[in-house]
């Protein structure tokens, strides 16, 4: 992926019409192959970056409940 820096909204955008460009057929078999390499990669970056706001809900929710404890 090449340390692509894409937000979440852009890559899901993209990946969305990744999947209409297949899905509405007509593509070589290696324009086909390029578009799911595409997707697999768009999908993994989605991915990335929901676990990234996970991991960031979970140090918060970590740190309110410190706070809560003092």
């Amino acid at each position: 992926m090449s340390g692509e820096q894409l937000t979440y909204e852009e890559a899901r955008a993209e990946l969305v019409a990744t999947v209409e460009r297949l899905e509405a057929g007509g593509a070589t078999l290696e324009e086909s192959l390029k578009l799911w390499e595409r997707g697999e990669q768009l999908a993994d970056l989605c991915q990335s970056h929901l676990e990234g706001a996970r991991e960031r809900l979970r140090a918060r929710t970590a740190a309110a409940a410190d706070d809560d404890e003092d």
